[in-house]
């Protein structure tokens, strides 16, 4: 699965701005190379039964976020790292 496009709502994209640059550069070529091509892949789980609206750690760090089959968009709403 390719062509997706990846977004951040604005709590995901504020905890992003707070990441360290090593950090923030390795998830997001984690992010572009594993999570984006498959989002239903990488050990990603689905929350409760529905299966576009998921959980998954990439580089260490613990994403919740919704796949849009019909926009092909993956909107990541939080994230968690320490």
């Amino acid at each position: 699965m390719s062509g997706y496009r990846l977004q951040y709502a604005p709590p995901a994209d504020l905890a992003l701005d707070s990441m360290e640059p090593a950090l923030r550069t390795r998830f997001d070529a984690g992010m572009r190379t594993l999570l984006i091509p498959d989002p239903y892949g990488h050990g990603s789980a689905p929350i409760d039964r529905d299966e576009d609206r998921r959980e998954a750690t990439v580089s260490g760090v613990v994403i919740r976020y919704y796949v849009s089959h019909s926009v092909l968009t993956v909107t990541v709403v939080r994230v968690v790292f320490v």
